[in-house]
């Protein structure tokens, strides 16, 4: 892997970027939304997580964060870790997913390609760190995940987005995520 998709800075803020397996559009209920907010939410409060920015997209999940605890990299680890097999046995349980058996299929097969996974992949392995080295690249990406789902063609203005904390920027709006503003 390059040098420059690594957490360098082990006390900076990073942008990164991570998406389910095959791009599978997983987060299309609230109940899979909420898993990933209250994942966050408890690394904010109990792991040393500070949020400065974040998108919950339908396949991925943009994030500009900092470990208080110096521990980027471990700290995403178990982030991933325990959403995905909380994600995945909220899939498998639920009544009323359509796509169940397509999507725990999808899964496994990730996971039979992956030596690192003993059964299903439920994340892709890279996250793309990016280190905000200065507050011109922090409002670039910033903006760019605020922008994400407009661009996608799911609203007309970046604050309509429910997952997203350009609520959080735009109307001081933290039901969804407290985020790290100050």
């Amino acid at each position: 892997m390059s040098e420059k998709y690594k957490f360098g800075e082990k006390s900076g803020a990073y942008f990164i970027s991570f998406a389910t397996v095959n791009w599978i559009d997983v987060f299309t209920r609230d109940v899979y939304f909420s898993t990933i907010t209250e994942s966050l939410d408890f690394c904010r409060k109990n792991k040393g997580m500070e949020i400065y920015g974040y998108c919950i997209m339908h396949s991925h999940v943009h994030l500009i964060f900092r470990s208080a605890l110096g521990d980027p990299s471990g700290l995403i680890r178990d982030f991933k870790g325990f959403t995905s097999k909380k994600l995945l046995k909220l899939i498998e349980e639920n009544p009323q997913e359509s796509r169940k058996e397509w999507m725990l299929w999808m899964f496994e097969r990730a996971g039979k390609k992956n030596s690192n996974v003993t059964f299903r992949q439920f994340w892709q392995q890279n996250n793309h760190p990016i280190e905000m080295w200065s507050l011109k690249v922090f409002e670039q990406k910033l903006n760019y995940i605020h922008n994400n789902p407009v661009e996608a063609g799911f609203v007309t203005d970046p604050i309509e987005w429910k997952y997203s904390s350009a609520r959080n920027y735009g109307n001081n709006d933290h039901t969804i995520l407290e985020i790290d503003i100050n």
